[in-house]
């Protein structure tokens, strides 16, 4: 099973903003300045976006790459696969994720609703009510 990384969706302020980084791109290249130590774990994995404090969607991990700086590139495949959001507390940089932690798909027409602000649902689920 391929490992997986979270990252916050920084600078989105929601949806519409996360899916137009995406709008007409061919390719997706997101930077970072080390090289993940699990990186060959990672190819065939998903990067799972955190926006507004929960896991909102992901997109396929195609493969890692040295930039001209010195820094890596996460090469991403361009389509962005909603998720059942699932709370997720806000970091620096990426975590790993492992297969049986991360959301599932959301299917084909499946809609979310109206779906709870992520600090919400953390709350309510650690009080055990969700």
């Amino acid at each position: 099973m391929p490992l997986n990384m979270t990252k916050i969706a920084f600078g989105a302020k929601s949806w519409d903003d996360l899916a137009g980084w995406y709008d007409n791109r061919r390719e997706i290249k997101l930077t970072t300045r080390y090289q993940p130590k699990r990186h060959e774990e990672m190819i065939g994995g998903s990067l799972y976006w955190i926006l507004n404090h929960a896991i909102v969607a992901r997109s396929e991990i195609l493969s890692f790459e040295k930039t001209p700086e010195g820094r890596w590139w996460i090469n991403l495949k361009p389509e962005l696969v909603r998720v059942h959001p699932q709370p997720k507390r806000a970091h620096q940089g990426w975590r790993y994720l492992t297969e049986d932690k991360a959301p599932a798909d959301l299917a084909e027409g499946e809609d979310i609703g109206d779906a709870m602000p992520g600090k919400m649902m953390g709350k309510l689920q650690r009080l055990g009510l969700i």
